[in-house]
């Protein structure tokens, strides 16, 4: 017999505690109950779900922690336990990070792809749990279609404006280029009609609340992850720099935290105060700067991700561009007198990582705020029990998801200008009559700018 979810929340908090991991339909999701005769969801009478209706006994949330830390800190308290928990997860973690920034940008996309992945299951695991106790059909299979057709689309359009060459070299890959829009759209259409198919009379409202939650998880995570891959491939700095400040930010604002905090900082997370959320901007401002010293001084790391058609293989060899090359600026005649220089030697990239770190540690938060109250929304601790100590992958990418969209804004808007050699690719798939046009078109323009002119005297 399946348990009703709406004869659960009328017994309200002090009659049935919420189950571990299980998500829960909000009372005005459903509609209110003040009387049997307006009792009813879409159709369903309260006699309906009535004699569904099981109260399921509350679980313990099981202990995740791997059997012999359990026994390494056995005789800690259970503040001390869960701090070298957390402690030793996330120094694997970070080790494992360094491991897949050694192998290269390839396996860097692959992991942002499954990350992506994790992440979404997680998520629409929460809203499956509800929908698959009214046993209707084809939410999951929707869900996981949708995900195909947007990573299609997105991953596609990669393809096309990255690998530029490699899709005009293959007939097969030019075609799917020419029409790879249209497609895309194709395969969205098919998995909205699935969807009109499969709604049921006594359900519509729920399996569009579902349908909507599709939507939304696909903006939140597939899009944003899109947009960590866009700033890959401008240069491995972009990547590694704003993900290492929330990296450092989390842990700094913790240790802040919890040996000096005492003032709570905002209610949808009473364990975070103003002593960790200010000692955290602080740290992760000095070790954005460090880090981007230290990082902007090999080519590996600043150069554009680039596909090499001779070899087939990525290159990010290149000149470093101005913002890579040390500069010298004048110090501030009031920072003078304190450290008694008159200039410093950094790289431009240094100054821009100030903003990163920046908006890291003082608005990346708001993104695990943001989730802190969707769990709380739907009584869960966790999105899941992946990594122990952290709860899923989603409790440790929620601030990413937020700092990677503003990463790549920042690009835009600041950094990124005309790509030549995108200019160049594009230009050599025009007829001929068209490249003859623009040919003669730019010989003018210079001409007047008396730009060719000077270029024929020096010859």
């Amino acid at each position: 017999m399946v348990p009703s979810i709406q004869s659960s929340l009328l017994l309200g908090p002090s009659d049935q505690e919420p189950v571990a991991g299980m998500a829960l339909v909000p009372s005005h999701w459903l509609g209110s109950r003040e009387s049997e005769s307006e009792a009813k969801v879409d159709g369903e009478t309260a006699s309906d779900s009535e004699s569904r209706a099981e109260a399921s006994p509350p679980l313990i949330p099981a202990d995740d922690t791997p059997e012999v830390l359990n026994r390494a800190l056995s005789s800690l308290s259970s503040r001390w336990k869960n701090w070298w928990v957390r402690g030793i997860l996330t120094l694997a973690m970070i080790a494992f990070f360094f491991v897949i920034i050694y192998l290269g940008p390839l396996v860097l996309m692959m992991i942002v792809l499954c990350v992506q992945i994790k992440c979404f299951h997680e998520i629409i695991t929460i809203g499956y749990n509800v929908y698959h106790s009214y046993d209707l059909p084809w939410f999951r299979t929707l869900s996981w279609y949708f995900l195909l057709c947007v990573n299609y689309f997105f991953y596609g359009e990669t393809v096309t404006d990255y690998f530029f060459t490699l899709v005009q070299r293959e007939e097969p890959l030019r075609i799917l280029s020419k029409y790879h829009r249209f497609i895309s759209f194709t395969l969205y259409l098919i998995g909205f009609c699935m969807f009109v198919l499969s709604l049921v009379k006594k359900h519509y409202r729920l399996q569009f609340y579902m349908f909507g939650w599709t939507h939304v998880t696909l903006l939140i995570v597939v899009t944003q992850s899109h947009l960590v891959i866009h700033n890959l491939f401008e240069g491995m700095i972009w990547f590694i720099v704003p993900i290492s400040c929330v990296i450092c930010n989390d842990i700094m604002a913790y240790m802040f935290g919890f040996f000096f905090g005492r003032t709570p900082l905002i209610k949808l997370s009473p364990k975070k105060t103003w002593e960790g959320f200010i000692g955290g901007f602080f740290a992760t401002v000095v070790f954005g700067l460090l880090l981007s010293y230290v990082m902007s001084g090999y080519r590996c790391f600043v150069c554009p991700v680039e596909y090499n058609n001779d070899t087939n293989s990525f290159t990010v060899d290149c000149e470093p561009s101005y913002l890579f090359r040390l500069q010298e600026y004048n110090i501030p005649g009031v920072i003078q007198s304190l450290l008694g220089w008159k200039t410093v030697r950094m790289y431009p990239f240094q100054i821009h990582s100030i903003a990163l770190s920046t908006f890291a540690s003082l608005i990346g938060p708001f993104g695990g705020f943001f989730a802190s109250g969707f769990k709380r929304a739907f009584k869960i601790k966790d999105f899941a029990n992946t990594i122990p100590g952290h709860g899923g992958i989603m409790d440790r990418f929620d601030c990413q998801y937020l700092m990677a969209t503003f990463v790549n804004v920042y690009i835009a808007s600041f950094i990124r200008g005309p790509n030549p050699s995108k200019l160049i690719q594009q230009f050599l798939t025009l007829r001929p009559d068209q490249q003859l046009h623009i040919f003669n078109t730019l010989k003018s323009h210079l001409t007047d700018k008396g730009m060719l002119m000077a270029a024929t005297e020096d010859e």
